[in-house]
């Protein structure tokens, strides 16, 4: 698990150094930022495994980088941040971040963040050796290449949008509770999480819901949860 690689992009350097002596203490790899376009350059020339993204970078709003890494990968992503305002939190997972750390943290919270995620991150590359498709009216998905479409048109999803997805298609028929979902897709469940899983969902659904107003695929059941439906 520790070999992963973790881009740590933060312009604050004793904020930066203490998370690099803890990425080093625990063996992890580790790569640093101290902008948002060297932070871009590295994400994409590395790859790495996870980000560590600070939203008040010198060159541009971390949520920008947020979006143009979105726009070629879906490595994880987690926001370190000062910023503690409920629509901060839900702008920057809705550009795409998987997860929101709020300074000031705590080093053991940083790591167990770090591992829950590299712990998604291997369940997911464990599923995507799985060959099947799955087909659901007009929308299909081939876990093996991560790629879902509708109408046969490929859909421009977020990661997160992917992820959610993938759990209610492979639950399809069950009604999945808020508890279960944000367990499954962020490793625990609170109250925070639950609101940015609804701005997720919606963001989903419209990418997937010829009619809004008449949902097809994805049935609310209102204070329980979501349900993917079967469609003939």
């Amino acid at each position: 698990m520790n070999n992963a690689v973790v881009l740590v992009i933060e312009d604050d350097v004793p904020v930066r150094n203490l998370i690099i002596t803890t990425l080093k203490t625990h063996d992890y790899k580790f790569l640093a930022a101290e902008n948002g376009a060297e932070a871009i350059m590295m994400a994409s020339s590395h790859n790495p495994d996870v980000v560590f993204l600070d939203l008040g970078l010198p060159d541009m709003d971390g949520t920008d980088v947020i979006r143009q890494i979105r726009s070629w990968s879906n490595m994880p992503i987690i926001v370190i941040s000062a910023r503690s305002d409920d629509t901060d939190k839900i702008e920057a997972l809705d550009a795409g971040a998987d997860d929101y750390l709020t300074k000031p943290f705590s080093v053991e919270e940083l790591l167990a963040r770090l591992r829950v995620t590299i712990r998604r991150l291997s369940l997911m590359n464990s599923e995507s050796s799985d060959q099947s498709v799955y087909k659901n009216g007009k929308l299909t998905i081939d876990y093996s290449a991560g790629v879902a479409c509708f109408g046969g048109e490929e859909l421009k999803l977020t990661s997160m949008e992917y992820k959610l997805l993938c759990l209610l298609s492979r639950n399809t028929g069950k009604v999945l509770t808020h508890t279960y979902i944000t367990q499954n897709i962020w490793g625990r469940s609170w109250d925070n999480d639950i609101a940015s899983l609804r701005v997720f969902m919606t963001t989903l659904r419209k990418k997937i819901e010829p009619e809004a107003d008449s949902p097809k695929y994805i049935q609310t059941h209102v204070g329980i949860g979501y349900r993917m439906l079967k469609v003939d």
